[in-house]
């Protein structure tokens, strides 16, 4: 396995991570069984870095990971998130980046967890009504307090990364990030980049549509969040499918599945980048790591920007209604 490091604090994880949102039910029906094993077969082929949220199965995410971890935690660099604040029916009340929410968050997700410390801290969403001096102040306290060692912000604008850095260094920002969405990095990195902080890239594979594997809404089980994106709906969808073909023509010259080409494609974007997609299948696990052994040339790069060009995907990441929180 490749070894990244993230930020200037010798954070040091695996070139490719495992996303954890989609064993608790976002794209349909999970089963824990099966998603505990997924974990488990990841550390075992070598991936330590594995990412989870509070709000991911309200709870339930953090859980799951718990338990996969039990007698595992050993040289597993654990990260999870904060930031939304849930109802007592476990519906989402808002985004709370109050000192207060803070420290309450981080007790509740060490117990769930079943840890004494978390790893990497992320804010998930800023909170445009607190000031992100007051949340990563509050945040430092935790690492102050030995419950937290790295902190990071998800989907923060540029500027606000500089004011979170100021207050304290921050090791990591997570954004998404892949062919379909390259704008964020595009802004966000040359400052990730001249403060030393690490990029971590989550829907690296599109949220699936750039596998290869989803022709139509038909290939999206009953429950599954990606309905509600627009870039999975009518006739954006049938577009962006087009698109994809090309990724899959190139995938198959390299004699590589298209997974693998596209995760390649992050890989190769720069040492400072380290790419978390999640799958419910074991056998992804193999393949997404062997993306890890693929080099790109400089003239295929070219070639991959040139038939799939920025811009080119039609509708937006996310649904409107969660778009105003994103890159505040």
């Amino acid at each position: 396995m490749e070894f990244r490091t993230l930020g200037r604090n010798g954070l040091k994880v695996s070139a490719i991570g495992l996303g954890c949102m989609g064993l608790s039910g976002t794209y349909g029906a999970s089963d824990d069984k099966a998603g505990i094993a997924v974990i488990q077969r990841a550390l075992e082929l070598g991936i330590t870095f594995v990412d989870s949220s509070d709000m991911y199965g309200a709870g339930h995410n953090e859980e799951l990971l718990g338990k996969a971890l039990r007698g595992r935690r050993a040289g597993v660099v654990l990260a999870t998130k904060f930031g939304y604040e849930m109802g007592p029916d476990r519906q989402i009340k808002g985004i709370n980046g109050r000192p207060a929410h803070v420290q309450a968050a981080c007790e509740a997700s060490l117990k769930r967890l079943g840890t004494d410390v978390i790893d990497l801290y992320y804010q998930h969403r800023v909170d445009d009504k607190v000031p992100i001096e007051d949340t990563v102040g509050a945040m430092g306290r935790l690492v102050e307090q030995g419950k937290v060692r790295h902190l990071g912000l998800s989907e923060a604008a540029p500027e606000t990364i500089r004011r979170a850095h100021a207050e304290h260094p921050l090791t990591a920002v997570q954004s998404e990030f892949s062919l379909l969405s390259p704008e964020i990095a595009a802004l966000t990195r040359p400052v990730t980049q001249e403060l030393g902080i690490g990029f971590v890239a989550y829907a690296p594979l599109g949220r699936g549509l750039l596998t290869g594997t989803i022709h139509g809404p038909g290939d999206l089980a009953e429950g599954d969040r990606r309905h509600a994106h627009p870039r999975f709906q009518a006739d954006n969808l049938d577009h962006n499918v087009t698109l994809v073909r090309r990724i899959e023509e190139l995938a198959a010259a390299r004699h590589v599945k298209p997974a693998q080409l596209v995760l390649a494609w992050v890989l190769n974007q720069g040492q400072d980048v380290v790419p978390i997609p999640g799958t419910r299948r074991v056998e992804k696990l193999h393949d997404n790591i062997a993306a890890t052994a693929i080099q790109l040339s400089a003239a295929e790069l070219a070639h991959i920007a040139e038939v799939f060009p920025t811009g080119a995907v039609k509708g937006t990441r996310y649904p409107e209604a969660a778009l105003a929180a994103l890159q505040r």
